[in-house]
Order: structure tokens, then C-alpha cells, then sequence
């Protein structure tokens, strides 16, 4: 795909050329990867947010999980919940001058549900029955069921954003690579050279409010250390994002005051899952003492240097609702851990480290991702702090293809997981959880409300009443996390770094978009 790409963009590939010459409305900054093939129906190797800088959905996520309009204008949605019609914008051209429209739409539309199987991760894309023109700016397809996350599913930056005719093969199939990116987005794809940069420019005819920017340049730039050493001499002009920067380096950046920085609010949870189809664990009173008996506040402040926030709950109150589930806040307290393992049988022998029961010794395996810094820290202190009430943790850290298929294949006690975030949660989530094959129906096999549980997720995809969600959502949220084997951490949080000149920088609400819509450059 991408030796394919600097052949179809149309000259906008320069195999010659060094980085583009500065601009003094030009914004630089570094990713780790090269942002891949802008084809908005596919996956990796292209990157979110450059995919988010040329394309755009129907509908936008934004602070607080609201759904606004963005090429629909508005929507309506059929009192059984199967008929969505959208009335489009008219007054939307694509970067290349060509119309916005329902046929346009539809083709886009057709061309994903070719390869639904590839998609199934949305659910509303399996479930699409029939789409439809109506007129030349309104849009319906339906679907086979009930599934009200739909609209929020169309919020994702991919699959469902809309490539111009210009960019279709002549076949129509995307799956295997476009002609152009040609998107409606506030940029155009300018400049690319594979594994070294990217420059966007912006979008003059793009029908919402230009950008401040004129023009963005992605530098590639896969070595941490190496980002830093560019920002510190003035080359990049920002560096943003998750894992792009390494908690010290943003603190040490962040100290000596030469620097501007922002910190997002929470994106995502930090999970410890715990297995119950594993005997030890299949006890309530053993999942429950192994969350009395770490100090959560304490770890969480000194791996992430306060930038990570303690999680009470399984997802934070800034997602649709959340804010309402009543769920125990468990506080560090060992005698209250070492009084549950003593219930359970798991006797501490005089003179030893590790508690015992029928002979067994209590010891459970952890699985980490061997490449995240945080996971690995934080299983180090988990380690040492269950040590004191008399479990042996031993940790193993593991690639993360690894660590995905041992989840999948519920091979593993207990693992480290992030929930997807914004725009994806809650349904994402609590759907993850009924679904076969990957790892959590399997991991609380042994609740027994699990049966219960799994009605409500089904009832809460169907239901079209909103006070119903709210009921359902609570129940299900405080109910997993009460059984004790799914156990919030942290709270998850972008960071960004950047020069002074730099201003109006601000996180969107949606994880995965890009957060250039506002950003300025001062003289």
C-alpha cells in the first residue's frame, strides 16, 4: 500500500525533495510512524488523525459524548430504530471542486458494505440492510434491527468518512487502494516522502471555518528520545499525543517554563482484568482483597507523575451515562485484604511469605505489554505491594500481538487492558464484554449475574428509550464492577508539549481526531 501510494498521488510525491522550507504560518510537528496511506476505508498503515485532517463523517462526537451535525445537517431516526435519514449539507465540495451528495454518499457507503466482514468490529455495519438516495442532498439506509449506538458508531474516523470520485479505482473497490485522497476536511494532502514527512495544506474552498494554519508538516520520527532532541532545538513546534512523549521528558520539558503544555481530559481507563475461569480468582473475597491491598492513589501518582488520574470507576464520568452508577470506591486497606484472604481459606504459615490453601500456594501470573513503560511499572508495584498481604505476583511481560491473543483466548489470570475511549464508549465496551472470542465474557464466567448482565447489554444495543439506556447502563457499569474482576486504575490522558508561539491548542473530544482546528501561530 504505501509503494502504491507515492505512485496515485498524483504528483504530491516528491522522491527527490527534503522536508518542505519553513513557513511562518506553518505548524511542525513529529509522530513515530509514517501516516500511511490516506484511504479513509481502511486500517493501519494510515494514520487517525491524518485520516481525520482530509475526511469527514456525518456526524461529530463531542465534549460530554454529544452527537452534532457535521456533513448531515440533521437526522432522523424511525420510531422502531431501523430507519436513519440524514439530510446532507448543501453546501459541501470536495477538495477537488466536485459535489457532496447522496449518490456520493451512498457509493461510499456500498463500497464498505462490499467487505462488511472487515467492518464487523461497528456493529451497525453488519447490520445495514439497504441504503438509498432520496433526493440529491438526503440519505437513508436501515437496518435489519434496533442498534441505537449507531449514530454515535458513525462518529469514528474510519470507515464511514466519504472519499471524492476522483479518488475511487475504476472498480470501485477501495479495500485494495485509491486513486487520490480527495476528502471534504479543512486540509489536502500536499507533500509526502515515505518514512520522513507529510504537509498538509489547508483546504481554501472547505465549507466550515478555515484553519488559522496554512500548512502542517508531519516529520517521522520513530525514536522518543530523538522527538525530544528535535522539540529542545526548535525544529518541531509541537509534540502531542499518547506514548509520543515519555512522561519524564513532558516533566522535564514541562519544568523549566520555556514551554507551553496541555494535558486532556481522561480519554480512556487503565483496567486490570482478572480472570474468573481461574480457580484462585473465581472467588469474590480473593478478587476483592487483591483490590484492598494496593495502595491505587499512591501508585497511580508515582508512575505517572500525577499526570494519570486514580479511577474510581470503570469509565470515567465524562462519557454518555456514566454519571450516574453507584459502584463501592475501594480505599487501600490491608488488614481489610489480609482479613478476606483468611475468609477464603488462604492461610499466611508461620514463618512464611506466601499464603497457602489445600496445599496450594497462593501465586497468580500478570501479563503486561512488554513495550508500554506504565504497564511495566505498574505491574512492578503491584508485585511488591500484594507481597506484604502474602501473594507471590509474578509478571510477565510480552509483546503486544502476544498479549492481544492470551487475552482472546482467556490463557492468562490477570492482564492489563485500556478501554477504546471516546467516540467508541460506553456501548464499545460493554459489547466487548458480551462478545465471544475476546477475552471479558470469558474472564466473568463465574459472576453469577452473568446471564443477567448479558440480557441487559443486549437490551441497552436495542432499546430506543433514553431513560431506559441510563437504567441499563448503570445497573450493568456498577454490576461488573462490584463482582471485582474488572478493576479501573487510571484514567488515561493525552499530553502535549510546545513552543510559545504556539496558542489556542486544545484536545478534541473525539481520542482518535486531530486537534488542529483551532491552533495558531503568533508572530
Amino acid at each position: 500500500m504505501i509503494l502504491t501510494l507515492s505512485m496515485i498521488l498524483l504528483g504530491c510525491t516528491s522522491e527527490n525533495s527534503d522536508a518542505p522550507s519553513e513557513n511562518s504560518n506553518m505548524i511542525t510537528f513529529a509522530w513515530p510512524r509514517d501516516v500511511g496511506e490516506m484511504n479513509p476505508h481502511v486500517y493501519n498503515p494510515s494514520q487517525l488523525f491524518a485520516q481525520s485532517m482530509i475526511f469527514e463523517t456525518l456526524v461529530s462526537y463531542q465534549d460530554g459524548g454529544e452527537l452534532k451535525p457535521q456533513l448531515a445537517e440533521s437526522w432522523k431516526i424511525s420510531e422502531d430504530g431501523k430507519e436513519y435519514v440524514f439530510n446532507l449539507r448543501q453546501d459541501v465540495k470536495f477538495s477537488d471542486g466536485s459535489n457532496f451528495n447522496a449518490e456520493i454518499v451512498k457509493k461510499n457507503f456500498d463500497t464498505i458494505l462490499d467487505h462488511r466482514e472487515r467492518h464487523s468490529w461497528l456493529r451497525f455495519i453488519s447490520l445495514i440492510d439497504k441504503t438509498e438516495v432520496i433526493d440529491e442532498h438526503t440519505f437513508k439506509f436501515t437496518l435489519k434491527e434496533s442498534y441505537y449506538p449507531t449514530i454515535q458508531e458513525l462518529a469514528v474516523v474510519r470507515p464511514v468518512r466519504f472519499l471524492g470520485e476522483a479518488g475511487f479505482p475504476e472498480d470501485g473497490d477501495t479495500s485494495k487502494g485509491i486513486v487520490q485522497p480527495v476528502g471534504t476536511g479543512p486540509w489536502v494532502l500536499d507533500e509526502y516522502k515515505v518514512d520522513e514527512f507529510a504537509t498538509f495544506k489547508r483546504n481554501e474552498n472547505y465549507w466550515g471555518k478555515l484553519p488559522n494554519i496554512e500548512k502542517i508538516t508531519v516529520k517521522v520520527i520513530p525514536d522518543a528520545e530523538t522527538r525530544v532532541l528535535a522539540f529542545e532545538k526548535g525544529e518541531l513546534d509541537l509534540i502531542y499525543g499518547e506514548g509520543v512523549i515519555n512522561i519524564d521528558a513532558f516533566n522535564q520539558l514541562n519544568s523549566t517554563d520555556s514551554y507551553e503544555s496541555s494535558v486532556s481530559e481522561p480519554v480512556a481507563t487503565r483496567i486490570l482484568v482478572m480472570n474468573t475461569n481461574r480457580e484462585t480468582l473465581s472467588d469474590i473475597q480473593v478478587r476483592q482483597a487483591l483490590h484492598y491491598g494496593f495502595n491505587k492513589e499512591a501508585i497511580v501518582e508515582g508512575v505517572t507523575s500525577g499526570l494519570e488520574e486514580k479511577a474510581d470507576y470503570i469509565l470515567a464520568n465524562n462519557f454518555p451515562y456514566t454519571s450516574n452508577v453507584d459502584a463501592t470506591i475501594v480505599d487501600y486497606d490491608l488488614n481489610k485484604a489480609k482479613r478476606l484472604l483468611d475468609d477464603a481459606g488462604w492461610k499466611l504459615p508461620e514463618g512464611k511469605d506466601i499464603r497457602v490453601k489445600d496445599g496450594k500456594s497462593l501465586e497468580i501470573e500478570l501479563m503486561y505489554n512488554s513495550a508500554e513503560s506504565i504497564q511495566k511499572t505498574m505491574a512492578e508495584a503491584l508485585q511488591s505491594e500484594w507481597a506484604k498481604i502474602g501473594v507471590k505476583l509474578n509478571i510477565n511481560g510480552v509483546e503486544l500481538p502476544t498479549q492481544v491473543e492470551r487475552f482472546n483466548k482467556n490463557d492468562f489470570d490477570m492482564n492489563f487492558y485500556s478501554n477504546w475511549g471516546a467516540p467508541y464508549d460506553p456501548h464499545a465496551f460493554v459489547n466487548a464484554v458480551a462478545t465471544e472470542g475476546f477475552g471479558f465474557r470469558e474472564a466473568i464466567s463465574s459472576y453469577p449475574n452473568k446471564d443477567e448482565l448479558l440480557n441487559q447489554i443486549a437490551a441497552v444495543q436495542q432499546s430506543t428509550d433514553e431513560n431506559e439506556r441510563q437504567e441499563l447502563y448503570t445497573s450493568i457499569l456498577g454490576s461488573l464492577q462490584e463482582q471485582g474482576a474488572i478493576v479501573p486504575i487510571s484514567y488515561i490522558k493525552q499530553i502535549a508539549i510546545y513552543q510559545k508561539g504556539v496558542s489556542n491548542f486544545t484536545f478534541p473530544a473525539n481520542r482518535d481526531e486531530h486537534p488542529f482546528t483551532g491552533i495558531s501561530i503568533e508572530e
